[in-house]
This record gives C-alpha cells, sequence and structure tokens, in this order.
C-alpha cells in the first residue's frame, strides 16, 4: 500500500496503490489524516493503482468523505474499476462518492 500526496493550487491529488487490507489498514488510514485536515478544499483520490480494500479501508474513506462534507470541500474518487469498483458495488459505496 502506498499514497502519495501532491497539492497543486489547493486542490489535493492522492494517488493510491497496492493493497489495503487489515494489515495495513491503520497505516492507511494515518496517512489521510493530511487530507483530513485540508478537507475544506477539493481532493481526488487516484485509485487506479489500488488492487484491493478492505472494510477498514473504506472506512477511513468514508470518514474522509464525511470532513470533507462537513468542511465545505469537495471528495472525489477517480479511475475506479475492477476489483475497486465491485467492492464498491457489493458494499453500497458507490453510492455514497462521486466517482469520475
Amino acid at each position: 500500500m502506498n499514497i502519495d500526496i501532491k497539492e497543486q493550487n489547493g486542490f489535493y491529488l492522492a494517488k493510491l496503490s497496492g493493497w489495503i487490507d487489515t494489515a495495513v489498514a491503520n497505516v492507511f488510514n494515518e496517512e489521510l489524516k493530511p487530507l483530513m485536515a485540508n478537507a475544506q478544499k477539493s481532493i481526488e483520490l487516484d485509485c487506479s493503482n489500488l488492487e484491493y480494500i478492505c472494510s477498514l479501508g473504506l472506512r477511513g474513506l468514508l470518514q474522509l468523505k464525511k470532513e470533507s462534507s462537513a468542511k465545505g470541500g469537495t471528495l472525489v474518487l477517480s479511475h475506479v474499476d475492477g476489483e475497486i469498483k465491485k467492492i464498491l458495488v457489493m458494499t453500497g459505496f458507490i453510492k455514497l462518492f462521486d466517482i469520475r
């Protein structure tokens, strides 16, 4: 699991890659903290290299979504396909996020 976060003119792009399973979910949620702190801004999570996400990882995404909504920011999940899309559909999370 890897998260590469870049800020560009007040916009945040985070590229997620690898597996977010129960072994690394706590690390993943810790690495989301800079995005949580700036949730009033526009945030895009690029999932093109994300291979898997467990329920604890989904919980982190949901917390980021709630924080973003509370602070007036936006959160977009981009390049969601394959296994990640199946997981979001199965859990109903597909309806909770702006997916592009």
